[in-house]
């Protein structure tokens, strides 16, 4: 009758374990110093001076069809940019590997 009561317990532990081993982006990018990465309000032209070129850049979204601004995307090896138009409006780091839990990369 023992024996049954430890199988439960066997199972929550190696769940334990493989729980505590993930890797979130989240507390990745906290311990990470930020001026690593652009600022809000900077150029594309400030950005690719101080980041070099970006290993990828996107097919714009938004326009005037729409009637939303221009969205463009940098990839670059750590991190996406966002620009509304030509200015950075957010930046979101890239995950490190693939088990590392956090956003997928962005839609090209």
């Amino acid at each position: 009758m023992k024996a049954w009561k430890a199988i439960p317990m066997f199972a929550l532990l190696a769940l334990a374990g493989a729980v505590s081993a993930e890797t979130l982006l989240v507390d990745r990018v906290k311990e990470e110093n930020k001026s690593t990465m652009p600022t809000r309000g900077q150029t594309m032209a400030q950005v690719e001076a101080r980041y070099g070129a970006p290993s990828d850049k996107l097919d714009p979204r938004g326009g005037q069809k729409r009637q939303w601004p221009t969205i463009n995307r940098w990839v670059y090896p750590a991190f996406t940019v966002y620009f509304e138009k030509s200015r950075v409006i957010d930046v979101v780091a890239n995950k490190a590997d693939e088990q590392e839990i956090g956003p997928k990369p962005p839609v090209k």
